[in-house]
């Protein structure tokens, strides 16, 4: 059974992860990173695509972002693989795919995650031991969020906004956020949920989403399946 589509809402924050082809790197100097930045800024005003928080590792990279259109991520994607994969392969003189498979996207609950998301992202660099300060790794909009750097690529979302009436006040209330960091409980449900395909949401939300789709969008109930087929229906959720 072909597995069951992405899900994407239009005007929703979503938590995107593309990984290099067997964890190989997709960024091996400064120049491919601003390259890339380059590219998915294009990308991201054609397609009418915010970009809230984003981080570019060596071998992976992390996006949140809200799309004008339902199928607007996937454009994106499939933009910055026609230009960022040929870019690179001239470059370090290889051939063939660069990512690993299609990348992950899930829908993000912007009341209960949107600020746990968006830190997971910025800490990514710190929880990997590349450095031991988020300012400290330039390929970020953590610099953005505590007004150390002008980002023009990254769009604010209302969270964001709501930590503050002035740029100063939410300045500082996001880098007190940041500096408490993330519980391992909130770390393992961000990189659960992105893995699996599943909404980072609350119950409420999960239970109007999937009434409103008429579809999956989570884990089946535990134990041993009736059915065969409800196996599989399991199973096909990316």
């Amino acid at each position: 059974m072909a597995r069951q589509a992405r899900l994407v809402i239009a005007q929703q924050p979503h938590h995107i992860l593309q990984r290099g082809n067997d964890r190989q790197l997709i960024f091996r100097d400064d120049d491919d990173c601003q390259q890339f930045l380059v590219w998915l800024r294009e990308a991201s005003r054609e397609l009418r695509i915010a970009i809230h928080a984003y981080v570019l590792m060596p071998n992976h990279l992390h996006l949140l972002a809200s799309p004008a259109q339902s199928d607007g991520l996937s454009k994106m994607m499939q933009w910055l693989g026609r230009h960022y994969v040929p870019y690179f392969n001239r470059k370090y003189d290889r051939v063939g795919t660069l990512y690993q498979g299609r990348f992950k996207a899930i829908v993000i609950d912007s009341e209960r995650y949107f600020l746990t998301c968006s830190k997971y992202i910025e800490l990514n660099p710190v929880r990997c031991g590349m450095v031991s300060h988020p300012a400290d790794f330039g390929w970020s909009s953590y610099g953005h969020h505590v007004g150390s750097k002008i980002d023009p690529l990254v769009t604010d979302h209302g969270m964001y906004w709501s930590l503050g009436n002035t740029p100063f006040q939410r300045e500082a209330a996001y880098r007190y956020l940041v500096e408490q960091g993330l519980t391992p409980a909130e770390v393992a449900s961000v990189t659960d949920a992105t893995l699996k395909g599943w909404p980072l949401a609350s119950t409420q939300f999960k239970k109007t989403l999937q009434k409103r789709l008429q579809r999956s969008i989570g884990p089946g109930q535990r134990g041993r399946p009736k059915k065969v087929a409800s196996a599989i229906v399991v199973d096909a959720i990316d």
